[in-house]
């Protein structure tokens, strides 16, 4: 029984046409494994033309077509978005908070940010993988695009003994691990921010509300948004970010608190329809499992001097290696971030 894959739609060809002993072979694989590795990104090429479309027609059967039917979309990744293993399993939502500049076409190195009184950036450490955040200021600092690779490892025998799921599994991984780790990198700069910008539980109010109250948690929490929101736009009104008191916020938050923050936001000063709510600003939430705090979140003016950049997606180089008797393949991505000013972000407690 030929093995119907997600990165080669038919294995049996692969085989029938010699298998790693076919250098053109050899080269179909790196080349449709490169493209599963950037189908997150075409993916969300086309989310985003799907979305424009309906913002602009309002239609939403359009919108589905603008995006099923997307030029963006080969006719080898049409087929892998029909198969459940390219569900992303691996966090975006930095990207809704940090202005992300394309600069895949450039051949900068990086880029500026001017007038920093207070921000952070990450770089490589010299001797591993792992991004370390470091603190940033000036009238002009440089974020740099670093290099962040892994290995992929293929063992020839999953090929002699045609395991093509076990190869495929091994390439799921590695997606999401590298995807993954470069959301841990924005995330780190977010839980970063200092003391200076936390803001502690507000009190309820009315101050007689009991804290036996059904309400006294989403009270004291709404209040808490509402303070963050205010001490948020206070800071920057003067820093030339053309922001309003209608201007969107997004909570940053744990998925620990999915039951809580809602009911905070939703929560009305009086029980009838209609009744007005306690937000007083534009807020959405935004959640995540990567934050080392769960009983903290976060509410951020995103973009502006939020900034990261992608350089380049990540890319597969392979060649086999007899002494392991595998295929070596290696992935690279380049991109950089930085947080050029921490007074749009406020670390908010529950407690």
């Amino acid at each position: 029984m030929r093995y119907k894959g997600i990165i080669l739609p038919d294995w049996g060809k692969f085989e029938a046409g010699g298998g790693l002993n076919n250098a053109n072979n050899v080269k179909n694989l790196l080349g449709a494994t490169q493209a599963f590795m950037r189908q997150p990104v075409v993916y969300a090429q086309a989310f985003k033309a799907a979305a424009q479309a309906f913002a602009a027609t309002g239609d939403g059967k359009a919108a589905l077509q603008a995006f099923a039917t997307s030029g963006d979309f080969p006719t080898s990744v049409l087929e892998v978005l029909q198969k459940y293993q390219h569900i992303t399993y691996f966090d975006t939502g930095y990207e809704e908070i940090f202005n992300m500049i394309d600069m895949r076409q450039s051949r900068r190195n990086g880029f500026e940010l001017l007038d920093i009184e207070d921000g952070l950036s990450f770089a490589l450490v010299p001797e591993g993988q792992k991004a370390k955040v470091y603190k940033m200021s000036g009238e002009k600092a440089t974020v740099t695009l670093d290099m962040y690779g892994g290995g992929l490892g293929w063992s020839r025998r999953l090929f002699d003994d045609e395991e093509y799921w076990s190869v495929e599994n091994t390439a799921i991984a590695f997606r999401n691990k590298a995807y993954s780790s470069k959301a841990q990198d924005f995330y780190d700069l977010i839980e970063a921010t200092a003391a200076t910008y936390d803001l502690a539980w507000q009190a309820v109010t009315p101050s007689g509300v009991a804290n036996t109250d059904k309400d006294y948690n989403a009270i004291r929490d709404i209040n808490t948004i509402n303070k963050a929101c205010e001490n948020i736009l206070t800071r920057v009104k003067d820093l030339g970010f053309g922001i309003t008191p209608n201007s969107e916020f997004i909570i940053l938050a744990p998925i620990q608190l999915k039951t809580r923050l809602p009911r905070a936001l939703g929560i009305v000063q009086q029980p009838f329809a209609g009744s007005t709510g306690y937000a007083a600003y534009n807020v959405r939430i935004v959640w995540t499992m990567m934050l080392t705090e769960t009983d903290k979140y976060y509410v951020i003016l995103p973009k502006n001097k939020l900034v990261g950049a992608n350089r380049m997606d990540l890319s597969i180089f392979g060649q086999f290696d007899p002494l392991s008797y595998s295929e070596i393949a290696v992935g690279w991505q380049r991109y950089g971030g930085a947080i050029g000013e921490l007074k749009q972000l406020v670390r908010c407690s529950i407690a």
